[in-house]
C-alpha cells in the first residue's frame, strides 16, 4: 500500500512540477549571488549574509528562505493529494472491498505523507548543495562574527537542523493530511492548509498574540537557525515536542475521521 501511494501520487506531473519549482529557488539564489562568492552577501546577516561562502552555507540559507512559506505549501500540496485523491477519483470504496482495512490504508497514507514531506526538504537541500558547490565551492562553514565551524561541528549541526526541519514538515503534512480527510475535495483541503500557514505566520509575528502563537507548530519552524548563532547553538527540544504533539493529534483525528466516515463521503 505504501508503494502504491508513493507511485500514484509523487510521480504525478503536479507533484513533480511542485518539487522542481521548490528546488529552483536555491538554484536561482545561487546564480544571483555568484558575483559575491567568498564574500558577505551585501548587508545581510545570519545565514543569508554567509550564503556565498560555501555550498553548505548556501544550502542552509536556502532552507531558511523556503522554510516559512514555500516549503510547507509544497508539503501541503503533496499531503492533501495523498489524503483525498482516492475519494476524488471515486475509488476509495473499492479499496475497502479489496480487502484493505481502514487501519492499513491510513498507515500507508500517513507513511506516504511523511515520505513526501522528507522528500520536499531533501529537494531543497540537494538543490542548494549542488548549486552552492558549483558556484561557491566546498569550504568550511562560515558564521558571521565567529570562527568557521570545524568539519565535525558542521556535520552535527547540519544533520540536527535538517532533521528538525523534516520533523516540522512532517507535522505540516499531518495537518494537511487531516484536512484532506475532513473536507470533501482536495482543493479545499489545500486551500485550508495554506490559509492555516499564512494565518499562523501572521499570529506568530504579533507580540500581543504570543500566548497563542506558542501553541502553533509554525512558531517553532525557524528555531533551527539558532544552531548557527555566533553565540552558540540553541536547544530545539521544545520545538520538537510541539511538532510531535501536533502529529499525534492529527493522526488521532485522521483515524477518527476514516473510521467513522462512509468511504464515498
Amino acid at each position: 500500500m505504501l508503494r502504491f501511494e508513493l507511485t500514484t501520487q509523487l510521480v504525478r506531473l503536479r507533484s513533480l512540477i511542485s518539487l522542481a519549482l521548490l528546488a529552483a529557488v536555491p538554484v536561482a539564489a545561487a546564480v544571483s549571488f555568484a558575483s559575491s562568492a567568498g564574500h558577505r552577501n551585501g548587508t545581510e546577516t545570519g545565514l543569508f549574509g554567509a550564503s556565498p561562502f560555501s555550498a553548505l552555507n548556501h544550502a542552509m540559507a536556502g532552507l531558511q528562505f523556503i522554510g516559512p512559506l514555500l516549503l510547507p505549501i509544497v508539503v501541503a500540496l503533496l499531503a492533501t493529494a495523498i489524503a483525498s485523491a482516492d475519494r476524488d477519483w471515486g475509488v476509495l470504496r473499492y479499496l475497502y472491498v479489496a480487502p484493505v482495512t481502514r487501519g492499513r490504508l491510513l498507515a500507508a497514507k500517513l507513511g506516504a505523507a511523511a515520505v513526501a514531506a522528507v522528500l520536499a526538504v531533501a529537494c531543497g537541500l540537494v538543490a542548494g548543495l549542488v548549486s552552492g558547490w558549483m558556484l561557491f565551492g566546498w569550504h568550511p562553514f562560515h558564521v558571521l562574527g565567529a570562527p568557521d565551524l570545524s568539519a565535525g561541528t558542521t556535520a552535527t549541526r547540519v544533520v540536527a537542523a535538517v532533521g528538525y526541519i523534516m520533523v516540522c514538515m512532517v507535522a505540516m503534512a499531518a495537518i494537511a493530511f487531516t484536512a484532506g480527510l475532513l473536507l470533501p475535495r482536495g482543493a479545499e483541503a489545500l486551500a485550508t492548509a495554506v490559509v492555516f500557514v499564512v494565518l499562523a505566520s501572521i499570529v506568530n509575528g504579533q507580540h500581543a498574540l504570543h500566548a497563542v502563537a506558542v501553541f502553533l507548530p509554525v512558531h517553532y519552524w525557524q528555531n533551527w537557525t539558532g544552531l548557527f548563532d555566533p553565540a552558540g547553538p540553541h536547544s530545539l527540544s521544545l520545538g520538537v515536542a510541539d511538532q510531535v504533539v501536533t502529529i499525534a493529534v492529527c493522526v488521532a483525528a485522521s483515524w477518527a475521521v476514516l473510521w467513522r466516515r462512509d468511504p464515498a463521503a
